[in-house]
């Protein structure tokens, strides 16, 4: 899982990736990742720079299912088309490789259910299509969507601490910085910590965070109750 050797100075995957390369090395390093960009998120050149091949992602679960549904024949012509096609859009929505999985799983069940009431068919594009109107049509993202302004920007703030850190949980007054920041990036004025606290305590009451019960105010602890990835999908156009 090589996304939880990120170090802010990513010397541990350095070094890692850099061991291979030296002299009568006869070291191989095979990493796993469930994102399918994680060089281009993560990485920094010196690091992406040390990788023989960090564009290729290959998913044993996905080839298993075409065998039991389509044959081996079959499989060696979809399987490519496939990873293609929806990996291309799951790395434009998502980048998390398990969502690949999830929207070909659910596109062959849509074929299967609209061949039972008719002549059977192959899975198309129109298939593909609306299993990924379904994932990411969920109502935490459309709630992200009808939110202010301020309640973006503040989940905004939530990714960008997370990021900094390393850690995916900081408390209200970390994650105020952020959003201070974000604002004057944006030419904004920024709320004031009342503000903050009202917005904080209206995106829990939506579920979209996990917010500490406490009394400790600004040193409350906060967490996202969605996957990153939904809310950075939700937020895309914003």
């Amino acid at each position: 899982q090589l996304d939880l050797l990120w170090t802010r100075k990513q010397n541990v995957m350095y070094n890692l990736f850099d061991w291979p390369t030296q002299k009568h090395s006869k070291l191989i390093i095979l990493a796993i990742a469930n994102t399918m960009d994680l060089p281009e998120r993560i990485m920094m050149n010196r690091v992406a720079s040390r990788l023989v091949c960090p564009s290729n992602f290959f998913s044993v679960a996905l080839l298993s299912s075409f065998v039991v549904r389509f044959g081996v024949f079959c499989l060696l012509i979809l399987a490519k088309l496939w990873f293609q096609l929806v990996g291309n859009i799951v790395a434009a929505l998502s980048g998390d490789a398990r969502r690949c999985l999830d929207i070909c799983r659910r596109a062959t069940e849509i074929c299967e259910f609209a061949s039972q009431k008719r002549t059977p068919e192959i899975v198309r594009m129109a298939h593909v299509t609306e299993a990924i109107d379904e994932m990411f049509s969920s109502p935490y993202i459309n709630a992200i969507r009808n939110a202010s302004l301020h309640e973006q920007i503040f989940l905004k703030a939530i990714l960008a601490e997370f990021r900094r850190a390393g850690v995916e949980e900081a408390t209200v007054q970390q994650v105020y910085h952020q959003h201070v920041a974000l604002c004057r990036i944006e030419g904004m004025q920024s709320p004031t910590i009342s503000e903050i606290m009202a917005i904080c305590s209206r995106l829990g009451a939506c579920r979209l965070l996990l917010v500490e019960s406490s009394n400790k105010y600004l040193h409350m602890r906060v967490r996202l109750n969605i996957n990153q990835d939904d809310v950075m999908y939700a937020l895309k156009d914003e």
